[in-house]
């Protein structure tokens, strides 16, 4: 298991609190989102709110990261605002339907490593630019939501960037030392914009391999997290 480091992995010192980013990072989003965007598309032209051809779901993975108003326009830009909000109430719903289901998947060793991680004392959060909800049920149901110190979304706080969501739950626990662990360009901000060192996370095919540019090491595999947090 070797690390893809852009700086002396040396240089990663050890924090107190690793706080990781949802999408693209915990949860492979599109085992539940390609159903999800097919179901949005197909009521929103059944309701008239839509009538174009559905846009390739990829346009709606490379969203991901994104503040939910952000994504419709990027996916639907020639859309009416009422549509773009009905997708929103839409996606939620779909999306909880389907984790009710038991649809979706974590990333491969995601939940055996964050059990050794919270064994070994290291305090353990979400920051994500998702929905409460959302957020909230994906940890539930996928059976990781007891080894959190806090689980944080813009959906939650109505923050305007993931810089001031890190930057609320530091404050509201005293974190004073830890990693951003994520997939997106916003996860890498949101961790140098706190003073933190930021893992990205290589294995994910929603960003880009540029948006993990300022990183301080990339992981190709989740268990690399264990080798980097030493013993």
């Amino acid at each position: 298991m070797g690390f893809v480091p852009l700086s002396s992995l040396g240089q990663l010192a050890r924090p107190e609190a690793i706080i990781f980013d949802m999408d693209g990072t915990l949860f492979e989003t599109d085992t539940l989102l390609v159903h999800v965007h097919e179901r949005i598309f197909e009521t929103l032209r059944k309701e008239g709110l839509y009538m174009q051809p559905t846009p390739p779901v990829e346009k709606l993975l490379a969203c991901l990261g994104m503040l939910l108003e952000d994504i419709w326009r990027k996916v639907m830009p020639d859309a009416s605002e009422a549509a773009q909000r009905r997708a929103d109430e839409l996606m939620l719903q779909y999306e909880l339907e389907g984790l009710a289901a038991g649809e979706g998947s974590l990333y491969p060793h995601v939940e055996e490593t964050l059990r050794q991680l919270n064994e070994r004392g290291f305090k353990l959060f979400v920051a994500s630019n998702g929905l409460e909800k959302y957020v909230k049920e994906v940890a539930s149901h996928k059976g990781i939501a007891a080894l959190f110190d806090g689980l944080y979304s813009a959906g939650e706080y109505g923050t305007a960037s993931k810089v001031q969501l890190v930057a609320r739950l530091m404050a509201d626990h005293g974190v004073t030392s830890a990693w951003m662990v994520g997939d997106r360009s916003s996860d890498v901000e949101a961790g140098k914009g706190n003073g933190l060192q930021v893992v990205g996370c290589a294995y994910a095919v929603y960003g880009r391999q540029e948006e993990l540019q300022g990183s301080d090491a990339l992981i190709s595999d989740f268990r690399q997290l264990l080798e980097l947090a030493g013993e």
